[in-house]
């Protein structure tokens, strides 16, 4: 963070300073709000749990380094107190980015926003210091530590934005004003609490509402609900997408043996060929949105190729794709789903397994609302189409729905496998994976299916050390 005294801090967010000896102390280590992330300098923010009140840990935190600790109620070291501490963070994050030189870039969609986050972040770091969200710290906790991180040195912001309901983009971007906002997609991600996909462009639609005359709307061309979005804006529009009428677009979009996606990106200033260390021809779009970005900031088309060839995945569990000893790939794309990234992740699945056997791994989407059995019977059939050797869902009601789609579009229990858990699959897999095999797990984040990938990932290190013989 940029250093700012405790008596500055006290004034930002209307608190009083308790048991502090000289408030000129300067904050200069991270804003956090767990205590294992203490730094000297650092500013602790005590928020009270379901499982932990912060509070309990600010004698510890002090004594680890910390200038003092945000709270709501005194602790008996360095605190400054207020009534509610998310709204104190909140507006210090507001303070902070006003006094920053750095671009603020904001993002939001149903699906992609991470991989797209990271993408983009990778791109821009090349061209000048950026700071963005890490994971999926995106809500009104995560989004303002986040702005919190960046320096005098920062240059770009690019700060994920997500929503569970109407308002709350519009809040984050009251947090954290961008000059570019990013529409992804929208989709049907939480759409049992949104109520429909016209609620959910609503929702979206706030990031652009939010942009100033001399901003840029970076909109999907390819989603008409986001494309509608040029509307409800007074920013510039720039489209990306694999329309024509694009201003940055992909051509000649092809999967290379691998599955890694290969196309020519063109922008207003020149085209260049790009080929991705993803995996899955939905990157294309995350790709795209990208760029679109990077050319507004002034990089050059030949810049963001060779940027965007070299950028890997930074976020954990998404579609991570390890090849075992034994030449089984093992695909971890479990941190979340849903039925958009269902789809994209099978049709990687495919492409990735040519002339192999596939596995598709899966278990529930939550929060589909009325929609749920609908589209997880619709996977399941999918994965029937796609020709997937073996569908195994995983878990209870929704999962046997994945399994019961797959059985009425024609596998009769050959091609899918109903288990109850994630054990099971463990064991089903340990006793039938063939080398050479590939592997997709993936489920929403609460059914914690990537202890499957994981398992499997431990077995193939286990029997490299030749401690068990190997399967």
């Amino acid at each position: 963070m940029i250093a700012l005294s405790l008596a500055e801090i006290a004034s930002v967010v209307g608190g009083q300073t308790y048991d502090i000896p000289d408030s000129a102390v300067q904050v200069t280590g991270p804003v956090v709000r767990d205590s294992r992330e203490v730094e000297p300098g650092s500013l602790f923010v005590a928020f009270v749990g379901e499982r932990a009140d912060g509070h309990d840990y600010a004698a510890d935190v002090v004594a680890a380094g910390a200038a003092a600790v945000l709270a709501s109620r005194p602790v008996g070291v360095p605190a400054i107190v207020v009534d509610d501490v998310q709204t104190a963070l909140g507006a210090l994050a507001r303070h902070v980015v006003e006094r920053l030189g750095a671009t603020l870039v904001a993002l939001t969609g149903s699906v992609g926003k991470t991989s797209s986050k990271d993408l983009l972040a990778q791109v821009l770091r090349r061209h000048a210091p950026t700071v963005f969200t890490p994971g999926s710290l995106n809500n009104e906790i995560g989004l303002p530590l986040t702005a919190l991180s960046a320096t005098d040195e920062t240059r770009f912001l690019v700060l994920e934005m997500g929503a569970r309901g109407i308002g709350h983009i519009r809040y984050l971007t009251g947090l954290t004003p961008p000059k570019i906002g990013l529409v992804l997609n929208v989709g049907t991600a939480h759409i049992g609490e949104f109520g429909g996909r016209e609620q959910i462009a609503q929702a979206k639609g706030e990031l652009v509402e939010a942009l100033p005359a001399d901003g840029a709307a970076v909109l999907n061309a390819d989603d008409p609900l986001v494309r509608a979005m040029a509307s409800r804006t007074k920013a510039r529009v720039i489209l990306f997408g694999e329309a024509e009428d694009a201003d940055v677009r992909a051509v000649s979009v092809r999967l290379t043996e691998n599955g890694q996606p290969a196309f020519t990106l063109h922008t207003p200033s020149g085209c260049s060929d790009v080929t991705l260390r993803l995996y899955g021809e939905h990157h294309v779009s995350n790709a795209l949105a990208a760029a679109a970005v990077a050319h507004e900031l002034g990089m050059s088309v030949d810049e963001i190729a060779l940027a965007l060839s070299e950028a890997g995945t930074l976020s954990r569990w998404r579609m991570e794709v390890t090849e075992r000893p034994d030449g089984v790939t093992v695909v971890n794309d479990a941190y979340n789903a849903n039925p958009e990234s269902m789809r994209a992740a099978l049709r990687a699945l495919v492409a990735m397994g040519k002339g192999r056997r596939t596995w598709a791994v899966l278990g529930q989407m939550a929060e589909l609302g009325d929609d749920s059995l609908t589209e997880h019977d619709a996977v399941g059939r999918l994965a029937v189409r796609l020709n997937v050797s073996k569908l195994v869902a995983v878990g209870g009601r929704e999962a046997s729905w994945l399994q019961l789609g797959a059985y009425n579009e024609g596998s009769w229990g050959e091609e899918s496998v109903h288990v109850s858990d994630a054990q099971a699959a463990i064991d089903l897999l340990r006793s039938e994976l063939r080398p050479g095999d590939v592997v997709l797990v993936k489920a929403s984040r609460s059914v914690g299916l990537e202890r499957v990938a994981t398992a499997l990932l431990d077995d193939a290190a286990v029997s490299s050390e030749g401690q068990v013989s190997g399967r």
